[in-house]
């Protein structure tokens, strides 16, 4: 099974999505965490620590930030966690090896819950590269909406089942 959990920032999708997987798993599920420390974020680093505190011992932590195929294998649980950082951390690669890459996900029999920032729904940015964010964003959510099993949009902790 394949679900996605999209919302703006802190609409409780990371917490939804968390719950999904574990239901989803027969075994410990993992935890894929997107975000790539290079830049020593101070404020992003605390809130990497809420969500390791938050899911505790109930997740196997794999940290990927570029390449989800080389760590996602058939007959398990993952929660990615998130695709945004995910496109942000592969910008600069072309369209279609991320779409390619996401294809090569809904192939395998494995369950996967995709969490995705929500920021199309705002005016287009002025510089190329957050542009090229927001339309990679676009484009990868439509994607992963068509192979998802369920899609559900979240807002304020509350989930509406789109798919």
């Amino acid at each position: 099974m394949k679900v996605l959990y999209f919302g703006g920032q802190k609409s409780g999708k990371s917490n939804l999505a968390e719950l999904k997987a574990l239901s989803l798993a027969s075994n410990k599920p993992f935890y894929i965490a997107t975000y790539d420390n290079s830049y020593d974020d101070k404020e992003m680093n605390k809130r990497v620590d809420k969500h390791k505190k938050s899911r505790e011992d109930n997740f196997e932590t794999i940290e990927e930030s570029k390449d989800l195929t080389k760590v996602i294998k058939e007959n398990k649980t993952y929660l990615i966690d998130c695709i945004s950082m995910w496109i942000f951390n592969n910008i600069e690669k072309e369209e279609e090896k991320l779409l390619k890459q996401l294809e090569t996900l809904n192939q395998l029999d494995c369950n996967i819950v995709f969490v995705l920032n929500e920021v199309t729904s705002g005016v287009i940015p002025f510089d190329k590269d957050s542009r090229r964010f927001v339309d990679l964003t676009g484009i990868i959510g439509q994607k992963l909406a068509k192979i998802c099993d369920e899609v559900y949009e979240v807002k304020f902790g509350l989930e509406s089942r789109l798919k």
